[in-house]
């Protein structure tokens, strides 16, 4: 047998250098390099293999938290076909990507997680950086990422990734269980040799298969389907991952069927078609909530049904209604006692296309649908033209900045009030230029997202719609994309504080408290005081970014213009009213409120709240 000897870093890098994918007649090197930060834990083996290795590019990132954030970006731009590794040292530089790990399991991304770890030998322990446990010497600050990993392994011999790389690939490769894979390594070992075969590195191609659904499940859900009189479909992120938005805008035009888009699932269809109904759920539309409101069999395609998307299980309230779910992952298609169809959304829309040849909604459900829609339409028209004074509302700037951008740019957000009005108020024209992660909803996420995104497809411009807030706690990876050359439009809206949870706060009786960028008060003892003097827009130039700060309307859809014209990363800071909302739309959020309280306002609250929930429901009727 033909071995190569080789140090336990140097064979990882070889192993990644090797793996390919394939879906279709489609196939990609799945790696596309490393991200990270080196430290004593891992400069002498990860850090002396990549340098070993210049045709498997390294990018350092400024936090290791954020370059897991951009492997998320950059893999879910791709569909998934393609991503990084990413590396860090012990102690802190590991930890600090356990958030990062989280949210690419919950949003099932596929990241490869390399920490450093502590010494396999023990005889130099506790060295620095080290987590003791008096129970035990097996244990390290990594075993964190076991709950938030898919796949989580230690190795401590190097003979060990014969073994756990092909486990690796399984996992990042599968379109159900797929998400962070975690594989700790101690620095001793990452710098030993071994014989490897050689055929450990041979060139290996995993290919994504389209799983059918079960014959005798799909035969129900036709019969449903033709059973039902008002239909709605919920399209979620495993439409686009499967690449069936041509199969589901075939599928609804030839039944007249009325879809409601998840966050993830937002771009199934273009915006204007006519059976798009727009957002669902607790930041939905009028239009597809006032459907899903009515409808006697929902059908989930690549949906996990999180709160949001059922408005904490009050969405859906005909006492008849029934489920049908298409998902890869079995855990999915089994919720709301559906009929569950565990199998691919492209092959199976193509099959229902078939099996459905005759079938059409009514010609009343579809005026219906076509009605709310159109008054939907206004409504959005109405927000982003409300010629607020003397500074913008934020569903103008939405406004502005979508009137900016073309059809194929992308807009990238995270966390705070502007997932939910951008799941609303956001036109998309084709897949993959809605780009919100709401699985974690991740403050920090925006900026190295949106690398990500923008390296996965650079003809395109990327748009960061970021909060304050949100800029404040990640903005050093704007270096890094001056560093890559990787230009980013990225707007900061200034409205002083946490807007989003200021106004949950306040309906929930509490008035917006711990939520204002201000002064500490020398009369009250709170943070009650003058407005906090930030200047984003330096902050932004001294990371190398172009920056200007505006208040009027006018001038921010001027610096948008010159954004667009600029050849590096420019940073437009505008002034918003953190009091004018876009409303809620027949929905609601599952926020619990204080049971007893001395404040009269929280006590309206939870009497609110005590109502509200009695439209929660249990979806059990199989």
């Amino acid at each position: 047998m033909t071995t190569l000897r080789l140090t336990t870093a140097q064979a990882i890098i070889r192993f990644l250098k090797n793996q390919f994918v394939r879906r279709d007649n489609q196939e990609i090197h799945f790696f596309a390099g490393m991200l990270g930060i080196f430290g004593h834990g891992n400069v002498a083996g990860i850090g002396q293999a990549l340098q070993e290795n210049p045709d498997f590019p390294y990018i350092l990132v400024r936090n290791e938290q954020s370059g897991v954030h951009l492997a998320c970006g950059f893999t879910k731009m791709k569909n998934r076909y393609q991503t990084y590794a990413c590396t860090s040292s012990i102690g802190p530089g590991a930890t600090n990507m356990i958030t990062g790990a989280a949210l690419a399991t919950i949003n099932r991304l596929p990241v490869l997680l390399l920490p450093g770890d502590i010494f396999a030998r023990r005889n130099v322990a506790p060295v620095l950086q080290q987590l003791e446990s008096p129970a035990s010497q097996d244990i390290s600050v990594n075993d964190a990422f076991k709950p938030v990993s898919r796949y989580w392994d230690r190795i401590y011999r190097p003979e060990q990734l014969i073994t756990a790389l092909p486990e690796v690939m399984r996992v990042l490769t599968s379109p159900a269980d797929t998400g962070a894979v975690t594989l700790a390594l101690p620095q001793d070992v990452q710098t030993e040799a071994y014989d490897f075969p050689a055929e450990l590195f041979d060139r290996r191609v995993w290919h994504i298969r389209r799983q059918s659904a079960d014959r005798y499940l799909f035969g129900q859900a036709v019969a449903a389907i033709r059973a039902s009189r008002k239909p709605l479909i919920v399209a979620g992120g495993g439409v686009l991952y499967s690449e069936a938005d041509l199969l589901l805008a075939r599928f609804v035009e030839q039944t007249g069927i009325p879809v409601g888009e998840t966050q993830a699932g937002k771009g199934s269809l273009p915006y204007d078609h006519p059976q798009n109904m727009g957002a669902i759920g607790a930041t939905g539309t009028l239009a597809a909530n006032r459907l899903a409101h009515e409808a006697d069999l929902v059908i989930g395609i690549g949906t996990r049904y999180s709160d949001f998307t059922t408005a904490s299980k009050t969405a859906f309230q005909n006492p008849e209604v029934r489920f049908i779910n298409i998902n890869v992952a079995e855990f999915d298609a089994y919720k709301h006692t559906a009929i569950p169809l565990t199998a691919d959304a492209r092959l199976t829309l193509e099959e229902l296309t078939v099996a459905l040849q005759g079938y059409q909604v009514s010609g009343d459900y579809q005026a219906q649908a076509s009605a709310l829609k159109t008054e939907w339409e206004e409504e959005v028209d109405r927000l982003f033209h409300l010629g607020h004074q003397p500074i913008p509302a934020q569903s103008e700037i939405i406004g502005a900045i979508w009137e900016s951008a073309g059809p194929r740019d992308v807009l990238v957000s995270a966390a705070g009030s502007h997932p939910g009005d951008l799941h609303k108020l956001w036109r998309t024209h084709q897949p993959n230029t809605y780009h919100l992660e709401y699985g974690y909803s991740c403050m920090g996420y925006e900026i190295p997202g949106a690398m990500g995104v923008k390296m996965a497809d650079p003809t395109r411009e990327v748009y960061v719609f970021v909060g304050d807030g949100t800029y404040l706690m990640m903005p050093s990876e704007i270096l890094t994309s001056i560093q890559e050359g990787v230009k980013l439009i990225i707007v900061v809206v200034d409205n002083h504080g946490f807007a989003s949870i200021g106004g949950l706060s306040g309906s929930l009786g509490s008035g917006g408290f711990g939520t204002r960028f201000r002064q500490r008060s020398l009369q009250t003892g709170q943070l009650d005081g003058d407005l906090l003097p930030v200047d984003y827009a330096a902050n932004a130039r001294s990371l190398g970014a172009e920056a200007v700060s505006v208040a009027r309307l006018a001038d921010f859809q001027q610096a948008l213009q010159a954004a667009r014209k600029a050849r590096r990363t420019t940073v437009v800071v505008v002034q918003a009213d953190r009091e004018e909302r876009v409303p809620g739309y027949d929905s609601w959020w599952d926020v619990a409120v204080a049971e007893v309280s001395t404040m009269e306002t929280v006590q309206q609250a939870r009497a609110q709240y005590v109502e509200a929930r009695k439209k929660e429901k249990y979806h059990l009727k199989g």
